[in-house]
């Protein structure tokens, strides 16, 4: 399950975001600030991704590129429209 969640990832960073189901959103969008350095701080995310090699601990202090914002706007839009919990 895994490899499909990276594929997916790879198809929303060239062609926006895609999202089958909530976990899926939660799963992409998390994966775009962990692979930024971003430090998590809820049980969840900790368990999915670890902290290891992170270097942010405040969300809005991640550089992002403009594609990546695009698609974490995406997803989370998706999330809201899905009313997904946070």
């Amino acid at each position: 399950m895994r490899a499909a969640l990276y594929a997916l990832i790879l198809v929303a960073g060239s062609t926006g975001a895609m999202a089958d189901d909530c976990a899926e959103a939660w799963y992409q969008r998390n994966l775009i600030y962990k692979q930024a350095g971003y430090c998590f701080t809820t049980p969840r995310a900790i368990q999915t991704f670890g902290n290891a090699d992170c270097r942010y601990d405040a969300m809005d202090r991640v550089p992002l590129s403009r594609q990546e914002q695009a698609t974490v706007a995406d997803l989370q839009a998706f999330e809201r429209a899905h009313a997904c919990p946070r």
